[in-house]
Parts: C-alpha cells; structure tokens; sequence
C-alpha cells in the first residue's frame, strides 16, 4: 500500500494512533500507519481499568485494532520514522526503508521511562516495579508495598496507594528526611518511614522480595515508583512544532483537538501528555481524527472550488 499520496499518514501504533487510524479508515481516508513495535507497556502483562477490555493482554488490544483497520482499508508499515519535512502536498516522511507522502501528519510515538538507578529496578519494570495504581493497584491489594520516592509526589503516592493497601513502607531514599508535615501525614495512617539510601532490589523466583538499603533489607512484595518521563518527539521537533514547558520539561504545544503550531501536523497520547492511560489515548485518538477529517474536508472543498473557478476571458484587442 506504500505507494501514491496518503490523505494521514500515522507515526505510532499504540491506542492513541490505532484509535485515530480507526476512525480516519473508517471516513474512507488513505491511512498508513508506520508502527516501529516498541510500546511503553510492552512488558506488561495486562490492562486495567479500560473498559470492556479490563485484564486483556496490550499486545491483544494491538493485534485486534490493526485487523480492524485493516478492514477497513487502512495500511501497516512495521518500521521507525527517522525523518519527515514538509513539502507541497503535505509531508515526505522517511521510514527507515520506506518513504510515502501524505496530506496530513500525525505523531503518536508515546514516551519514554527512564528509572532511578538502582540494581534490579529496571529488570522488574512492569512486573513487580509499578507505577499507576490506577492501573496496578488492584492486583497489589494484599501485598507489602514499596514506595520508592524520586521527588516530592513520592509521598503523594504513598498516601494514594494507602487505599489499595494496608501495608505501606515509604523509602525516601536520596530525598532525605520528609517535611515535618509529610511525616505527620504518614503517620496518621500508618505508612512506615524507611530511611537511607536504597542499594538494590531483591527477587526471589521472579518476584521482587524486599528494598535493600545500605545498612539493612526490608521485605517487601511490590515496588511503586515515579519515572522520568521522556517524550519521543524528535520527528514533532524536527518538523518545527512549538513547545511549552510543563512541571519544568519541554513538550510538544497543541491545541484542543492536537494541533502542533505547524501546518497540517498534529500529535496525540503520550507524545504530549503524560497522563495519557491506554483508556485517555484511545478517546484522543478519536477525537483527533475528526478535527484532521474536518481539515481534509476543508481542503478538498478548497481544490473543488478552484478547479470549478470560470478563468477570465482573454484580452481583446480592443480592450488593449
């Protein structure tokens, strides 16, 4: 299908961009949708709190969203975007085998987490090392769990995690000693404080077994932590988006339907926001692709109008 101008070409293939592929296919547009096959949930097992699809494997929800689009006439490309400018009819934008042409661009390439540095953290990532209780929480009910903090809203999500546990221990690890009010605020509901520097991760069997500081060990069974969050939007830059600043990082500016301040570009998911769970991107998606068909919509009114344009008559002689 690689061949020929795209009315959308699509960067990203998690829900964000398979959401808007759906409804973009299914308005009868050329739709191409380059997947470079790296989710940030790849080492999930299971989602939670989507709707219809609660404890469904993220790999499930892709493979079913790209037959349904499929269906519908839409096309795949399993390979990375490494550059794209903008040219006459839209975008050129460069796989890194394939290069297409499209109308309309849009940039749903997630984020990346980067984890505090600490041995056996990142080999338990998506298993026994969390982030989301939303997303986690349930399943963690009846376990010790960890709070390793990596910045004020650590306590935040140790009083959060309270709820879904009665068995909170708060490492405050390189924060230091807490505010004399975050301390009040643990105590009052029993969220044991474990000061010191964390070394390491314990696991036994596959599963995280305790938070191995510098002088002692602390049993534990789950680890919840905050990542840094990097967004993937090299190609958004590289095309001249604006960017605005957000609790002191630099992301991609959009407006309400995902607009980027460059012409025909757009963005959407985790590529802009980080609050964008699997159940968020999916409604963005959808919504995004109405606001680019509206766009498409526009434009091609605008060509049939030009082209239905009487030219003026030539000069005569006389009117010379």
């Amino acid at each position: 299908m690689a061949a020929g101008l795209f009315d959308v070409v699509i960067v990203g293939g998690g829900p964000a961009g398979l959401s808007a592929a759906l409804s973009l296919t299914r308005a009868r547009r050329r739709v191409l949708v380059f997947d470079a096959g790296d989710p940030r949930n790849a080492r999930a097992a299971h989602m939670h709190g989507v709707l219809g699809h609660d404890g469904l494997p993220p790999g499930d929800l892709r493979q079913r969203g790209r037959a349904e689009i499929s269906s519908y006439g839409g096309g795949f490309i399993d390979e990375p975007v490494v550059s794209a400018r903008v040219v006459p009819s839209g975008f050129e934008i460069f796989g890194s085998r394939t290069a297409v042409t499209a109308r309309q661009l849009v940039v749903a390439t997630g984020l990346r987490d980067e984890l505090p540095a600490v041995l056996g953290l990142s080999e338990q990532w998506g298993r026994g090392v969390l982030v989301c209780p939303y997303c986690d929480g349930w399943e963690r009910r009846n376990d010790t769990i960890g709070i390793l903090a990596t910045g004020p809203q650590g306590v935040d999500q140790a009083q959060q995690l309270r709820q879904w546990s009665s068995s909170i221990v708060y490492f405050p690890n390189d924060l230091g000693e807490p505010s004399t009010k975050d301390l009040c605020s643990l105590e009052l509901r029993d969220i044991r404080v474990e000061r010191g520097r964390v070394r390491a991760v314990r696991t036994r069997d596959g599963r995280v077994e305790a938070v191995e500081l510098l002088d002692r060990v602390v049993p534990v069974d789950t680890i919840f932590t905050s990542t840094t969050m990097k967004p993937r939007d090299e190609l958004l830059r590289l095309l001249g988006a604006r960017t605005r600043e957000h609790r002191g990082q630099s992301w991609i500016a959009v407006d309400a339907d995902g607009r980027t301040s460059v012409t025909r570009l757009w963005a959407v998911g985790n590529v802009i926001d980080p609050r964008s769970n699997v159940s968020v991107s999916l409604g963005a998606g959808s919504l995004l692709a109405g606001a680019v068909n509206a766009d498409l919509t526009a434009a091609d009114i605008a060509r049939c109008e030009a082209s239905a344009t009487p030219a003026p008559p030539p000069e005569t002689a006389a009117a010379r």
